[in-house]
């Protein structure tokens, strides 16, 4: 037998039994390996955060009606309530990078809960409109927190294998919350005014509680412990989150690489710099970056920017005006196409989660916004339409309706979970925490002043005009992407930085990059070629 394996190009069974564990080896770059159960179930309970922002942008869309009865306060005290959670957001999510980095990612993840939970409360007995603010500023400040530290803690427990799918969970649990303060808003909208707004915005609470105790059963991220020096606690993480004890070793060689330990360090517990903090972080971002940090700054800035200037929170925030613009004027209809909006983002979202890993990043977030143009403009079409006839016209009000729910799923479906994934994965390890915080400001304050002023913006230029406003920024958005951003599927995290740096030549890169790796299994692979002799003579 062993004889007759040694023999070039005779099929035996010597490649066969000699190339056993080799083919094992290969097999996840064939077969797609089973979701890894640790991972997942790390992915949700760190996920969970996000639904706390979802939940405050849902609910406010229907409390507002009741508060601005109650508490009778005009449009432009409206229109700032709606919005400056996002720009107090700022707060959370600059300190969480900080702390992220101090404390680790877990406890983050539970002091985003704690701070959310004392923010709901205080608004739930406002009795003022400025004790309301109070407790939407404190609200705002867990919000921040939480929108930074759960794409970046998922991205760093993930196996690259199911990165994107278990990284876009912050939007699904977005969206879930959104769907959530919908129902809320039905649900106690027949309670008495000056209770019914309080009990929406009061019951925000008890999904902060919940997770705070849950992520309690969390690991911390292995990338942090790795910066800390705790080698021996990542490598147990590593090995429960990864898809087989080789990539195990993969991830925690390349993280030990991008930490600056020496490869041949197996100590449980090393030395590290102490820039693992955060200290130094912020020159090498801002002051001095290097051709690649840069790009992926720009990168990493720009789609948060883009997601919000082209309107989502408009749409989600005021969608029952929306609708009373387009013709439905029952608040118990409004609050309806409300929740069918809600539904739509949660449902398209959920299908989105197992596109990314299998589509890619870039196909879908292209085909997203030009999706989002073409439904956008639509909608302000219809809009200018009914704004200018005196009479009912059902087709422009169905093509509105319609055209609302085909933004939001169109939305959902690229553009709402790859920002999250996007930005989270292509930052260096080294500057990962403090650049996703610096995307999530620039996400809130963009949604902020969108927010803060739709209503005067509609009352300035028309509502279709605001309509069209967006679609305009859709479609400089959808160059920006085509032309800057590189495909990210599949790469570790370590890999990510050879991506950027020539801005337009990043094509050239992701060739050099894809033949590297092809000669690389090839080598691996073959041991003298075995494994392409096996799969050529059985062919």
């Amino acid at each position: 037998m062993a004889s007759m394996g040694e023999q070039n190009g005779v099929v035996s069974t010597r490649p066969v039994m000699a190339n056993n564990r080799n083919f094992a080896d290969f097999e996840p770059a064939v077969k797609k390996p089973k979701r890894n159960k640790f991972a997942f179930a790390c992915a949700i309970l760190a996920s969970l955060t996000s639904i706390l922002l979802g939940y405050d942008i849902g609910v406010m869309s229907g409390a507002i009606i009741y508060i601005q009865e109650d508490l009778k306060i005009n449009d432009v005290q409206k229109e700032i309530l709606m919005g400056i959670l996002n720009v107090y957001c700022l707060v959370g999510s600059c300190a969480a990078g900080r702390t992220s980095d101090w404390v680790g990612r877990r406890y983050t993840i539970v002091l985003a809960g704690a701070i959310f939970f004392l923010g709901a409360l205080l608004m739930g007995f406002a009795t003022s409109y400025a004790f309301l603010m109070v407790g939407r500023f404190v609200a705002g400040i867990g919000v921040g927190y939480a929108l930074m530290i759960a794409p970046v803690y998922t991205a760093e427990v993930s196996p690259a294998s199911s990165r994107g799918f278990l990284t876009s969970f912050p939007e699904v649990f977005i969206n879930g919350g959104i769907l959530l303060g919908y129902v809320s808003n039905y649900a106690f909208s027949k309670l008495p005014t000056d209770l019914g707004w309080r009990f929406m915005l009061g019951i925000g609470a008890i999904p902060s509680v919940l997770l705070a105790v849950g992520v309690l059963a969390m690991p911390e991220s292995p990338r942090w412990l790795v910066m800390q020096g705790r080698l021996g606690e990542a490598k147990k993480v590593l090995d429960k989150t990864s898809d087989s004890i080789e990539e195990a070793q993969l991830r925690l060689s390349e993280i030990k690489e991008a930490a600056g330990i020496p490869q041949e360090c197996t100590d449980d517990v090393v030395n590290v710099q102490k820039r693992s903090h955060g200290e130094g972080v912020w020159k090498e971002l801002l002051l001095y970056p290097t051709p690649a940090v840069r790009h992926v700054l720009i990168c990493g800035i720009g789609i948060h920017f883009f997601q919000q200037a082209s309107g989502i929170d408009a749409v989600v925030l005021y969608s029952p005006t929306i609708f009373e613009k387009a013709g439905i004027t029952s608040s118990d209809g409004k609050l309806l196409a409300t929740v069918a909006v809600g539904f739509v983002k949660t449902i398209t979202i959920l299908i989105a989660t197992f596109l990314l890993d299998r589509i890619g990043r870039r196909p879908l977030l292209l085909s997203s916004i030009i999706g989002m143009v073409a439904s956008l403009t639509t909608l302000g079409f219809s809009l200018t339409i009914i704004d200018h006839s005196h009479e009912k016209i059902p087709w422009a009000i169905g093509l509105c309706i319609t055209m609302v729910l085909a933004y939001v799923a169109l939305f959902s479906i690229g553009m709402g979970p790859i920002t999250w994934v996007y930005s989270s994965e292509i930052f260096p390890l080294r500057l990962r925490a403090q650049g996703a915080s610096m995307g999530v400001a620039v996400n809130r304050v963009t949604s902020g002043v969108i927010s803060m002023t739709f209503i005067s913006l509609y009352e300035a230029i028309s509502i279709g005009g605001a309509f069209f406003l967006f679609a305009g920024i859709a479609t400089v958005a959808t160059l920006f992407f085509y032309m800057f951003y590189p495909e990210t599927q599949g790469k570790t995290l370590e890999e990510m930085e050879g991506l950027f740096g020539k801005f337009l030549g990043w094509r050239e890169e992701a060739k050099k990059l894809k033949m590297k790796k092809t000669i690389e299994v090839n080598g691996d692979g073959t041991s003298n070629g075995q494994i392409q002799l096996g799969n050529t003579t059985t062919k």
